[in-house]
C-alpha cells in the first residue's frame, strides 16, 4: 500500500448520466477542470453539456463506447486529464482497465485491481470473507460449473436458491429459482445475462431467505493504512433485484448492532488491501443475525444519503484519497444526523411489469417552491433536462430524488411532498409508484424486506379507482385528437364524428391496461368503460355518456399540459397529457390516472391483429428464439427473450397456437411496436 502523493486538475469521468453529472460539480467546486465522454446516442446529453470538455468514445452501443478501455484512455491523453472517476457500473469494478491506467501514468479514482479482482470474482470473495471473519450464506462458490453439479449443490442447500453470476451485480445474471423444476432454464437465463452484461458465464448459488433486509455499510480507506464506516442504509425495497428506495440510517438498528456490522464491513475492505470508497453488502435476518452477499468496490448509486446524514461529500472524500491525501475524518468524529431517504426515478411502466420506456422528455422540473420545501432538504440528482431522449442503450435511471428530515416520519412525508412536486412528461415513469410504495403502511411502519414489492403486490398495484373527471377528460382529449386527424376539410375525412343533418356522435371505449381494448366491444370487457360523446356542431359542448351518467361537457386547453374540464357547469382544472392512444391525467399532484382509449363506432381489425401477431412493447435487441416456426405453443409458454436496458424480457403465447413465423433474428435490434412474429392461434 502506497501513500504516494497523486496531484491533478483535470478529471475525466468515465460514465454518463446522473453520476457523471454529480462527479462533476463536486469536481468544479474543488477547482478542477471536467472532461466528459460520450456515444453517439449521448452526443448532447446533459453531463456533455455540463463537462468543460468531451470527447466522443463511439457508436451507442456501450461496448463500442463506454466499455472501450483504449478509447477512453486516449481521450484522458487528448485531454491532459491526469485521473479518472469511473462512475458506478460501466468500467467502474474492471481491474485490467485499473491496470491500464496505471501504465498510462493515470489515477484511477477508485481502489486498486488487486482489490476489485478479489470482489469481482463473487466465489473467491466468499473465501476471502471467511478468512476475515465476516458472517456468510450458505450456497455454492465453487469453480466446477458443470450444469448438473449446480443442480445437485442446489438441491442440497434446499430451494428456494439465489442463482447469481459470478462476475456480476446490480441485478443482472440473477434469479430466484423457487423449485427444482425451474432451476434449468433459469440458470440459462442467467447466463445469457451474464455472459451479455459481464462476458463472464459462471455462477454461484445461496441460500435464499425468505425475509431478510438488505443492509449495506458504507465503507472508506485511504492510502496510509486508515479506515472507517460512514453507517449503513437500508435498500430491502427493490423489484428484479434493483434497489427502488432506500434510506439510511436502517430502522430498527441498535447500536450494539451497528459497530458489529460496521466492524465487519472493515475487516472486509482490509482484507483485500482497499483504498477508497466502497460498500459491503449484508443480508440482515428478524434474528438479528447478518450474512456478507458481496462488495461493491465503488461510489453506490445510494450514496447521498449517507451524505445527507453525515454531512460528508463522498465525492471529495474520494478524490482527496485519490489524490493521497488521509481520510478527513476519524470513526470517532463521524455522526448520525436525522434520517434520509433516496427515491430512484426510472423511466419504466410499473404496470406493465416494468418494461423500460423511451422517448422524448417534454418537461422535467422540481417545483420545490410551489411545494413549500426546503432546498436544503430536497436534492434532485439527475442525468436528464426537459427535452432530453431516454435512449434504448442505457439502464433507464432518470435521477435520483434525495430528501433529509429531524426523524424518518418528517423524512417521509418530506419525500411525498418531493415526489408530488416532481413533474415528468412525455416519458412513463414510476414516478406514480414510488408514491404507493412511500405511502404504504407496511413501508410507514418499518415492516421491510427485500420481497417487500411481492409481498404487497396486491396493494401496491391494486385496481385504480378513477373519476369520472378523469374518464371525461381522456375522452375529450381522445375527441379532440380525432378531430386533428382529419386530413382535409372534406366532410368524408373527418374523424370527429360528424353526421349530416344530426348530431356528431363518437364511441370511445377507455381503460386503464391497453391490452383489455382488444375486446372492448363486448358489453362486459373487463375494465372497460364506454363513453359516448355527441353535440350539435362543432361549437358546442360535448354530452357525454359515461355508464348511466349523461354530463354537459367542455375542454380547454390551458398552458403547458394544464386543462380545464367544465362537467355540467362544475369547472376543474388538472394536467393531462395526450401518448399514443393514451391519455395520462394528474387530477391531483399524487393522484396518476393513465388511460388507453379506442374508437369502437368505426369498423376495427384490432383484435384479429391481436391475435395474429406479437408487437415488441420496447425498444430492444433480440437475444434468442426459443420455438421453431410450426411448433405447436400453450398459452403462456416462452417464444423469443428480449434484452433492452440490460434487462431480459421474455415473450410469450397469447394463446394456444404456434408460431407461423419470426420477422427477426437473434441479434436484431426491434423498435417498440415492431411485429416480432406471426402467431396462429388454435382454431
Amino acid at each position: 500500500m502506497t501513500s504516494e502523493v497523486k496531484k491533478f486538475d483535470t478529471l475525466l469521468v468515465a460514465n454518463r448520466g446522473e453520476i457523471a453529472c454529480r462527479v462533476m460539480r463536486t469536481a468544479r467546486a474543488m477547482g478542477l477542470r471536467t472532461v466528459a465522454v460520450y456515444s453517439d446516442a449521448d452526443a448532447n446529453a446533459r453531463h456533455v453539456r455540463e463537462a468543460d470538455e468531451a470527447v466522443r468514445l463511439g457508436p451507442a452501443a456501450a461496448r463500442e463506447s463506454y466499455l472501450k478501455v483504449e478509447a477512453v484512455i486516449e481521450a484522458a491523453r487528448r485531454t491532459g486529464a491526469g485521473a479518472i472517476h469511473p462512475g458506478y457500473g460501466f468500467l467502474s469494478e474492471n481491474g485490467p482497465f485499473v491496470e491500464a491506467l496505471e501504465k498510462a501514468g493515470i489515477t484511477f479514482v477508485g481502489p486498486p485491481a488487486s482489490a476489485i479482482a478479489a470482489m469481482g470474482d463473487k466465489s473467491a470473495a466468499k473465501a476471502r470473507m471467511s478468512h476475515a471473519g465476516v458472517p456468510l450464506v450458505p450456497g455454492y462458490h465453487g469453480d466446477d460449473q458443470d450444469d448438473a453439479l449446480l443442480k445437485s449443490e442446489a438441491d442440497k442447500i434446499g430451494y428456494p436458491v439465489l442463482l447469481k453470476a459470478s462476475a456480476g451485480g446490480g441485478g443482472k445474471g440473477m434469479r430466484v429459482v423457487e423449485s427444482a423444476a425451474g432451476f434449468q432454464a433459469a440458470l440459462d437465463g442467467c447466463r445469457r445475462e451474464s455472459q451479455a452484461a459481464f462476458g463472464d458465464q459462471r455462477m454461484l448459488i445461496e441460500k435464499y431467505l425468505t425475509q431478510p433486509r438488505h443492509v449495506e455499510v458504507q465503507v472508506f480507506c485511504d492510502s496510509h493504512g486508515n479506515g472507517v464506516y460512514l453507517f449503513e442504509r437500508d435498500c430491502s425495497v427493490q423489484r428484479r433485484h434493483q434497489k427502488v428506495l432506500e434510506e439510511a440510517p436502517a430502522p430498527g438498528m441498535s447500536a450494539e448492532l451497528r459497530r458489529e456490522m460496521g466492524e465487519a464491513a472493515v475487516r472486509a475492505a482490509r482484507e483485500i488491501g482497499y483504498v477508497g470508497a466502497g460498500t459491503v453488502e449484508f443480508l440482515l435476518d428478524a434474528d438479528g443475525s447478518f450474512f456478507f452477499m458481496e462488495m461493491n468496490t465503488r461510489l453506490q448509486v445510494e450514496h447521498p444519503v449517507t451524505e445527507m446524514i453525515t454531512g460528508q461529500d463522498l465525492v471529495e472524500w474520494q478524490l482527496r484519497v485519490a489524490m493521497g491525501e488521509r481520510l478527513p475524518l476519524a470513526q470517532d468524529e463521524l455522526t448520525i444526523t436525522g434520517h434520509s431517504f433516496e427515491a430512484r426515478l426510472y423511466a419504466e411502466d410499473p404496470e406493465q411489469d416494468f418494461l423500460p420506456a423511451t422517448g422524448r422528455l417534454d418537461r422535467f422540473a422540481l417545483d420545490l417552491v410551489g411545494a413549500g420545501l426546503d432546498p436544503n432538504k430536497v436534492r434532485l440528482d439527475s442525468g436528464v433536462e426537459s427535452g432530453d431522449v431516454v435512449s434504448m442503450h442505457y439502464d433507464p435511471m432518470l435521477a435520483k430524488l434525495i430528501v433529509h428530515g429531524d426523524d424518518r416520519d418528517q423524512a417521509l412525508a418530506t419525500l411525498n411532498r418531493a415526489l408530488a412536486a416532481l413533474d415528468v412528461q412525455g416519458v412513463v415513469t414510476n414516478r406514480a409508484f414510488l408514491q404507493r410504495l412511500a405511502t404504504h403502511p407496511a413501508f410507514k411502519g418499518c415492516e421491510l424486506d427485500t420481497r417487500f414489492i411481492e409481498k404487497n403486490e396486491a396493494t401496491l398495484f391494486a385496481t385504480q379507482e378513477i373519476t369520472t373527471e378523469a374518464y371525461a377528460a381522456a375522452a375529450l382529449i381522445g375527441l379532440k385528437q380525432l378531430a386533428r386527424e382529419c386530413e382535409s376539410d372534406s366532410p368524408w375525412d373527418r374523424h370527429d364524428g360528424f353526421r349530416l343533418n344530426a348530431p356528431h356522435t363518437i364511441r370511445l371505449a377507455l381503460c386503464a391496461t391497453g391490452q383489455n381494448l382488444t375486446n372492448a366491444q363486448a358489453p362486459d370487457a373487463e375494465g372497460v368503460v364506454i363513453v359516448e360523446g355527441t353535440r350539435e356542431t362543432d361549437a358546442d359542448p360535448w354530452h357525454l355518456t359515461i355508464g348511466d351518467t349523461t354530463l354537459t361537457a367542455r375542454l380547454q386547453h390551458l398552458e403547458g399540459d394544464a386543462v380545464a374540464v367544465t362537467l355540467d357547469g362544475h369547472r376543474r382544472r388538472l394536467q393531462a397529457r395526450l401518448g399514443e392512444n393514451g391519455v395520462v391525467v394528474m387530477a391531483d399532484p399524487s393522484g396518476e390516472t393513465r388511460l388507453f382509449w379506442r374508437r369502437i363506432d368505426a369498423i376495427d381489425h384490432g383484435q384479429h391483429e391481436a391475435e395474429s401477431t406479437l408487437t415488441a412493447p420496447m425498444h430492444g435487441t433480440v437475444v434468442a428464439l426459443l420455438v421453431e416456426p410450426g411448433q405447436k405453443v400453450e398459452k403462456g409458454m416462452p417464444l423469443m427473450v428480449m434484452e433492452a436496458m440490460k434487462m431480459e424480457h421474455t415473450m410469450s403465447a397469447p394463446a394456444d397456437g404456434h408460431v407461423a413465423s419470426f420477422h427477426f433474428a437473434a441479434g436484431d435490434t426491434v423498435g417498440q411496436g415492431d411485429v416480432l412474429l406471426e402467431f396462429a392461434p388454435e382454431e
